[in-house]
């Protein structure tokens, strides 16, 4: 990996933060895209001079259009798009209101749809058979949904994956070149969940986690490899077939 353009959204902080500190010394050029503006210039202050800092709410298309634009102008071309903002929210499938609903898919689904509306042309356009990699950060959730009161957000999760790999099939029949990579994390140690919709539990206090440095790492092995698909921890693929067979279904049929 030497020179690429890649655009990080939700890196004022948690992951966001730690794939920018990952990739900076690595010499990428990072359009780095967050609302918080004064934690974002901070991130972008330790990366260097090749990291450029976008104040934007991406949950709105019309942002995700400027930040497109601008980094463009910056840096020319963009080679990797990181979908990576999401929204925690905690409560019970039979309490959920509309908001609640509308502000999960708005924040986990669209904002990822926004982005991946906004480079496709760009990446198109670079070749004949396209060039460009989006990745998208979804979670251990959006493919068992383990966890109740994590019920709107597994469903966006879910709603995501389902949205990368059909992004994925139709582009790729046509423009080969350009890759739709799924990353899943599972618990991680953020202020995901102190940030979550009607509180909940601090993420840090799980056992089973792992740090922000960690899925970056991963993230940042996805941006060489360009893997379709990929988890964050050992073990995984194991623990969703677990999570299936004890339900008394048949992974062989």
């Amino acid at each position: 990996m030497v020179g690429k353009v890649i655009v990080i959204t939700g890196a004022s902080g948690g992951i966001g933060a730690a794939l920018a500190d990952v990739l900076a010394p690595k010499g990428h050029s990072l359009a780095l895209v967050a609302r918080r503006a004064d934690a974002l210039q901070a991130v972008a202050a330790r990366c260097g001079a090749q990291a450029f800092p976008i104040t934007a709410d991406v949950s709105r298309r019309s942002e995700v259009t400027r930040v497109m634009t601008e980094t463009l102008a910056r840096f020319g071309r963009i080679d990797v798009w990181i979908n990576n903002v999401g929204q925690g929210i905690s409560r019970v499938p039979s309490e959920l209101t509309d908001d609640d609903i509308d502000l999960v898919m708005q924040v986990n689904v669209k904002s990822s749809l926004y982005g991946m509306q906004a480079v496709l042309p760009h990446f198109k356009s670079r070749g004949p058979e396209g060039d460009g990699h989006i990745i998208n950060v979804s979670s251990m959730l959006g493919r068992i949904p383990f966890a109740v009161i994590r019920s709107a957000y597994c469903g966006s999760k879910h709603f995501l994956n389902a949205l990368t790999a059909t992004f994925r099939a139709e582009v790729q029949a046509t423009h080969p070149g350009i890759q739709f990579s799924i990353v899943s994390p599972g618990v991680v140690r953020t202020d995901f969940g102190l940030n979550a919709m009607h509180g909940g539990p601090d993420s840090r206090s799980f056992p089973d986690s792992q740090s922000a440095e960690e899925v970056a790492a991963v993230i940042a092995g996805v941006i060489e490899s360009r893997l379709p698909d990929v988890y964050t921890r050992a073990g995984a693929s194991a623990r969703i077939a677990g999570y299936y067979a004890s339900l008394g279904v048949d992974p062989a049929n």
